[in-house]
């Protein structure tokens, strides 16, 4: 993801291969293309696209839209060392902004999702899931609760047609039946808006030169609407990396200079190569990749994103399948491995150890950066998740030893107060 975003909770959740040169390898061509045109003409370009271009980006097809690979010499693996011990800062515009306002605007988002909204509190964010009828992942989203009757919603740039469709369709069974009675739910997508992620151990020292707001008081999970440089502006503490850092929302005609203003030494503007591995490490999901339809919240091990009490009640799209993998357990999970040898690429076929059957396949996998060894994350049979499970991983038609490992590989830096 989405992502993108913080959380109400340190999640265990979660394109590219890498070299330790840092040259792009493996999977990651296959995932900028995937369901987009390469044509430049036929993609988007966030507010951010000619900066990129002023500031040499090597610009590549993703989601839809032209997005950074990397700047200039500096590359994926240079770039990802840079956000682990410094500032990066990342142009994530191309993710869906969307407001929901409406007195019954907690109760519909409690349909769609199955997280428990009403206990949020003002200005908090938690990580959710669109759920279709089947439990299904539709979608991996933020959700900032600004008050009962108002949300900021962050969506992934991948599933714009597909999330906007939904939404619609849903808005209209609410607002045309008794559930709306108290007040009908409006929906606003906040076309052409900047989100830019300011990511690194240093990114709340460099940011809070440029306001006057506490930002040791603005804990992971939360956000406030804050003046930066002059600009009011939302910004929420978190992020798609493990380190600190804050996403911040920008209205169309401030985004070149917001940017400009926070990409000044020692921050390092950073592109999708970087972002990639430093989620990987930190565990988190790429929707598309080891999120799909096909696959239920508790299989993807975000079981901790379905409150309690909407576990019991059930008022929730796609509750059936969902308290069927709750309450039997679900076929398949999501798990993390370290691989010997050449690393594990999308799509590897993950089998028993000592060449037994095959009990899943890799999702995602890179050689880390930070850790110096091949971690991949995947889905493997239930009764074969258990950590320090051995098993076999097919890389280039040679099958090498893997060891189930927890995620996040690396011990996330969230600024918690």
């Amino acid at each position: 993801m989405v992502f993108a975003g913080t959380m109400r909770v340190q999640f265990s959740k979660s394109i590219l291969g890498l070299s330790t040169r840092g040259r792009v390898v493996g999977c990651f061509p296959r995932l900028l293309t995937r369901g987009v045109s390469t044509s430049n003409d036929s993609l988007r370009k966030t507010r951010l696209y000619d900066f990129h271009v002023q500031n040499g980006a090597k610009m590549v097809p993703f989601a839809g839209y032209a997005m950074p690979l990397s700047y200039g010499s500096v590359g994926q693996v240079a770039s990802h060392n840079h956000v682990r011990t410094s500032a990066g800062l990342f142009d994530v515009g191309h993710m869906v902004q969307s407001h929901f306002r409406g007195a019954t605007a907690t109760a519909f988002l409690e349909w769609l999702t199955p997280s428990s909204l009403k206990s949020l509190s003002p200005y908090s964010s938690t990580l959710s899931v669109l759920l279709n009828e089947n439990g299904g992942i539709i979608d991996d989203t933020v959700i900032t609760k600004h008050s009962d009757s108002a949300f900021y919603v962050v969506t992934n740039a991948g599933r714009r047609d597909r999330d906007l469709a939904w939404f619609r369709q849903k808005l209209d069974e609410w607002n045309s039946g008794e559930r709306a009675k108290d007040g009908k739910v409006e929906h606003e997508v906040l076309e052409d808006w900047g989100l830019v992620a300011l990511q690194g151990p240093k990114a709340a020292e460099y940011l809070q030169k440029f306001t006057l707001s506490d930002l040791a008081k603005l804990t992971f999970g939360k956000s406030a609407y804050m003046t930066i440089g002059g600009s009011l502006l939302h910004v929420a503490r978190g992020g798609y990396t493990g380190e600190d850092g804050f996403e911040i929302s920008i209205p169309p005609s401030q985004t070149v200079e917001v940017a400009e203003l926070l990409s000044q030494s020692p921050v390092q503007l950073a592109g999708l190569g970087a972002r990639d591995s430093l989620r990987l490490e930190a565990g988190m999901c790429l929707y598309g990749n080891d999120l799909d339809e096909d696959t239920s919240p508790v299989e993807a091990g975000l079981s901790w994103v379905i409150g309690k009490d909407r576990k019991e009640s059930g008022d929730f799209i796609g509750a059936e399948g969902v308290r069927k993998h709750l309450k039997d357990g679900p076929p398949r999970r999501r798990v993390g491995f370290v691989v010997e040898g050449a690393p594990a690429r999308q799509g590897a076929k993950i089998f028993a150890h000592s060449g037994g059957e095959a009990i899943g396949k890799v999702t995602s996998g890179i050689p880390s950066p930070t850790l110096n060894k091949n971690i991949a994350m995947g889905y493997v049979l239930s009764g074969w998740h258990k950590k320090g499970t051995e098993v076999e991983v097919d890389v280039r038609n040679k099958l090498r030893k893997a060891v189930v490992t927890p995620m996040p590989f690396i011990k996330p830096n969230y600024w918690r107060g």
